[in-house]
This record gives C-alpha cells, structure tokens and sequence, in this order.
C-alpha cells in the first residue's frame, strides 16, 4: 500500500534570515552575493509529554531537512499550552515565515491558528494530526486509520498465540480531543467489534485518556482493573499508555500475562516487548513523515504546489484536504530489527543494562 510521493523542489535564494526563540530551535543557510529574502518555515510541535517522538524524531529530521534544502526555519514546542501555542504561532507569523506548519493541541485552537495564517496570506500545512474545522491547504501524516487496525490484528495475534479463550479486552483510548486517536479507535474498533459480536472476545471497559497523559492513563487503567480484574487484554493506543497499563498489571503481579498493545515503536515500547510486557507496537518511520513534510513546506515556500497521493475527509469542516500518507508497520519481537536497521532507534539506546541479553536473545545488531 505504500505510494511513492513525487515532489516539487523549490528554488531558494540566498540571503541569510533567521530568528532564535527560547523553547525552539532555528536555522537558516547564509550566502553571498544576494539581498532577496529567503523562504522561511515555521513549524509548532505539540508538547514532549505525550510522547517522546517530537523532541527525540520529529524535530531533528525536520531540522535536517530544512538545512539540507537551505531556508530558514524556526522550531518550537508548545509544550501543551494552548495559549501558548497561539503566541509561537503569532510571533512566527510576526517574524515573516512563508509556511506554517503545525501538530494541533486540539482542533479549536488548531483552527484559530490556521486561520490567522491563512488571513496573513501564509501557506499552511497539518503535520501528523489534522485540525477538524481547520484550513490547511495540506496535510501530512500515516494511515491512521490503518494503524489503528494493525493494533487490532496485533492484540488478536498475540490472545491467539497465547490460546486466550474469550478474553475481556480492555480498550485504553488516546485524547478525545485528537482526531487522530478517533482515526486509531476506528482502525481497531473494526477488527475487534466483530470478534465482541461473534464472542470470540468480551467487550471490557473502554474509556480515553485526556491529553495523552500518562499518569491520568494509569490511574484510568488502575481503576479499570479494579472494577474488572478478569482483565485479559488491552488495546492501549500508543506505548506510553501501554507503559501505564503494565505498571498497573506488575503491581499486581500480572504483567506479561496480558497481551497489550502500543504505538510509536519508542524505546519504552520496545523494551517492554522485549521483556515480555507488551506484545506489539506500531512503527511509524517519522524520518519519512518528516521529509514529506519538509519537502512540501520548501516547494509551498517556493510559491510551488506540492504533490500529495490522498485525500482525507475533514468531516467537520466538509472538506477533503489533500494529503500525503504513509504506510505503518506492525512490530512485534520478532522484527524489532526493522526498526534499528532503519535507524530509528540505536542498539545503543535500546539494549542497555538488563536489556542487552534480551536483545542478543531476540537477534537485535
């Protein structure tokens, strides 16, 4: 299913424009000989706490890319500030960008600060998550949908591997307020809600967790066993909820006994697949995702249309975004290797102190 993504290339000049922000990183390319004002491409990157992702992947590919393609740009993390995230977004605007690219907090403020762009005459693109109601003329990010049924399918696998007979599953949703986390819930809500039907599976307590946040994640899941101690699966929507999940299971002397799910194939996640913890996650190459942003946003600040291979629905807004969308891949601990081979994580990074026999063990180089 994957496309190959053709893109514009924008030509750029060369003079040197950059601005320096405390909580986000800039760079820009200087050269001579010229006093036209280079393209420059502001990008809003959503919190660190969430997930690991935007600080450790997200901003040093988007970085390298924007330096590889010679403009300027201007990084920076909202750190879960909404009021925040519009003040970045208004400074960068301030600051001449040509391009505003962003991961929503939420569509509401998503939306204003699309629209504040839009009026300023700065192209704009959503990166990861689309902004319902918004209007970005672009839109890059996964199959989200897909990731969501690969989630479906892996904690199938695992419940069958494992001979589980009509287990409860519990679901462990990710923010209300992220389109993306509805796109993940449709995906493997697909694959399970026949199995609950047929009675292959019991429908157990399903609930979303605020923001991401993995201490509200935990508590969320604590009570859920509480309630429902028979407890034999969980779809947990990203690692970092799944982290939360196994916590509550290895206090209860249960972890490794119930299959879960997870997402962003971090090191977290996939330390805990390793050890036994978790049964899959869901790897999405983020330098990919990044680079097709990266060369959307140049060709946009070039006054250039960028190529896309989708559409996607924006059902608030009533609308189909042109888009760019990548394909996930399931990962599980016999392919943990595909994600180091691709240099997403090191061996370095991941198999450390206890973890380094269990890499040896499940052939990680």
């Amino acid at each position: 299913m994957r496309k190959g993504l053709l893109f514009a290339t924008a030509a750029v000049s060369a003079a040197l424009l950059s601005t320096v922000t405390a909580c986000g990183s800039s760079g820009s390319d200087s050269g001579s000989g010229s006093t036209a004002k280079k393209p420059k491409i502001g990008v809003i990157l959503p919190d660190s706490k969430s997930s690991v992702r935007w600080e450790t992947a997200d901003r040093s590919y988007l970085s390298a890319a924007f330096k590889a393609a010679g403009v300027d740009f201007d990084i920076q993390n909202a750190e879960g500030d909404k009021q925040g995230f519009q003040t970045i977004a208004d400074q960068m605007i301030t600051n001449g960008v040509n391009v505003l690219v962003i991961v929503n907090l939420d569509s509401g403020t998503g939306k204003a600060v699309l629209d504040k762009a839009k009026a300023q005459g700065v192209a704009t693109i959503d990166y990861d998550r689309l902004t319902l109601g918004g209007s970005a003329q672009y839109y890059v990010s996964f199959d989200n949908t897909q990731v969501g049924k690969l989630q479906g399918e892996g904690l199938t696998k695992c419940l069958t591997d494992m001979g589980a007979k009509n287990p409860v599953v519990a679901e462990l949703n990710g923010s209300p307020t992220d389109n993306n986390a509805t796109l993940f819930a449709n995906g493997y809500n697909g694959v399970l809600d026949p199995l609950y039907a047929s009675g292959q599976l019991t429908k157990g307590p399903n609930q979303s967790v605020p923001d991401w946040d993995n201490a509200q994640a935990q508590t969320i899941f604590e009570q859920m066993y509480t309630s429902q101690p028979a407890i034999g699966g969980v779809l947990a929507a990203n690692d970092g909820l799944a982290n939360s999940a196994i916590a509550v299971l290895r206090k209860n002397h249960r972890n490794g006994q119930v299959p879960i799910t997870g997402q962003d194939a971090t090191v977290q996640g996939l330390q805990n697949i390793l050890a036994g913890d978790q049964c899959m996650t869901v790897y999405k190459a983020v330098k990919k995702e990044a680079d097709a942003a990266a060369k959307l946003a140049v060709s946009l600040a070039g006054g250039k249309k960028g190529e896309t291979n989708a559409t996607v629905n924006d059902p608030t807004g009533k609308r189909d975004v042109p888009s760019v969308l990548l394909a996930p891949q399931s990962v599980f601990k016999d392919n943990i290797q595909d994600v180091v081979t691709d240099g997403y994580v090191t061996r370095a990074q991941l198999c450390t102190g206890e973890f380094d026999a269990l890499c040896t063990k499940a052939g990680i180089k």
